[in-house]
C-alpha cells in the first residue's frame, strides 16, 4: 500500500489536471485581445465579454435557458419525489415497468428523442412552443432526480415515521415534517443535477426550439457554425463562473457533501 500510495496520488492528480485543463484554457482565451482563439500572450482584454453583453440574442437565449432549467428541474422534482417513494415503499402491479419507464430517457440517445419529439410536436402543431420545449426537458432530466431520491429513500430510517404515525400524524404532516427533511439531500442533489443537465442540453433542444425559444447552448452551437472567434470562449467562461458560483452558494447554504453524497 505504501508503494502504491504516491503512484495512486499522482494518477489522481493527472486525472484532475486533464479534466480542468480545457476549462482553464477556455477561460484564458476569453481574455485575449486578438481576433483569433489564442492565449492572451500580449495582455488581457475584456473586449469579448463586452461583445457578449452587446448581443441581444445571447442575452435572450441565456434568460430562456435559465427560466427553462429552473422550471423544468422543479417540475421534474415534483414528479420524481412521489414516484420514488411509491417505487421504494409499495409493491404493486407494473412497479418495475414504471421504474423502467421513468429511467428510460437515460438509455435512449437524445438525438433519437429529439427526432421523435420533433415529429410528435409537428403532428400536434406545437412546434416552437416554450411549454412543449419544457415538457421535452422534463422528460430527459426526471431520471436524474428519481435516481437520487430513490437512493435517499432506500437509505432512510423509517422509525421516526412509524412513531409519528402511531401518534396520529396525518400523511401530509408525516411527509412535510419527517420524510421530506430526511430525503432532502437526495431531492436537492437531484434538482441540481436536473438543472445543470437542462441548462446544458443541446442535442435534444436543437430539434424542438424555435428562434424565439432558442436556448444558450443552441445559440452557441449555431454561432460556432457561422464564425470562430473568442466570443464563444467568453460565453463559456461566463457559464463556468455561473456554475461555480451556484456550487459555492449551495455549499455555503446547505453543504455539497450532504447534497451529492446524501449524508445527514
Amino acid at each position: 500500500m505504501s508503494k502504491n500510495g504516491p503512484l495512486a496520488l499522482s494518477f489522481h492528480a493527472l486525472v484532475v489536471v486533464f479534466m480542468l485543463a480545457p476549462l482553464v484554457v477556455v477561460c484564458l482565451v476569453a481574455f485575449t485581445p486578438e481576433n483569433t482563439l489564442s492565449l492572451p500572450w500580449h495582455g488581457f482584454s475584456l473586449r469579448w465579454f463586452r461583445a457578449v453583453f452587446e448581443r441581444a440574442d445571447f442575452i435572450q437565449s441565456f434568460y430562456n435557458s435559465l427560466i427553462l432549467a429552473v422550471v423544468a428541474a422543479t417540475l421534474a422534482t415534483f414528479i420524481a419525489v412521489p414516484a420514488a417513494l411509491a417505487i421504494t415503499r409499495y409493491r404493486f402491479p407494473g412497479r418495475g415497468f414504471l421504474n423502467g419507464l421513468f429511467l428510460s430517457p437515460i438509455i435512449i440517445p437524445h438525438l433519437v428523442l429529439g427526432v421523435a419529439m420533433l415529429r410528435l410536436f409537428a403532428l400536434m402543431g406545437v412546434n416552437g412552443s416554450f411549454v412543449w420545449l419544457m415538457f421535452a426537458h422534463v422528460v430527459v432530466i426526471t431520471p436524474y432526480v428519481l435516481r437520487l431520491v430513490i437512493a435517499a429513500s432506500i437509505g432512510m430510517d423509517r422509525s421516526a415515521e412509524q412513531a409519528a404515525e402511531s401518534l396520529g400524524a396525518s400523511r401530509f404532516t408525516l411527509f412535510r415534517l419527517i420524510t421530506l427533511p430526511m430525503i432532502l439531500p437526495g431531492v436537492a442533489g437531484g434538482w441540481l443535477l436536473a438543472f445543470i443537465n437542462s441548462f446544458d442540453e443541446v442535442t435534444l433542444s436543437i430539434f424542438v426550439t424555435s428562434p424565439s425559444t432558442q436556448t444558450l447552448p443552441v445559440r452557441m452551437y449555431v454561432y460556432a457554425t457561422e464564425s470562430i472567434d473568442p466570443m464563444m470562449a467568453a460565453v463559456s467562461a461566463l457559464v463556468i463562473a455561473l456554475t461555480a458560483a451556484t456550487m459555492i452558494i449551495l455549499d455555503r447554504v446547505y453543504g455539497l457533501d450532504r447534497v451529492l453524497v446524501g449524508r445527514h
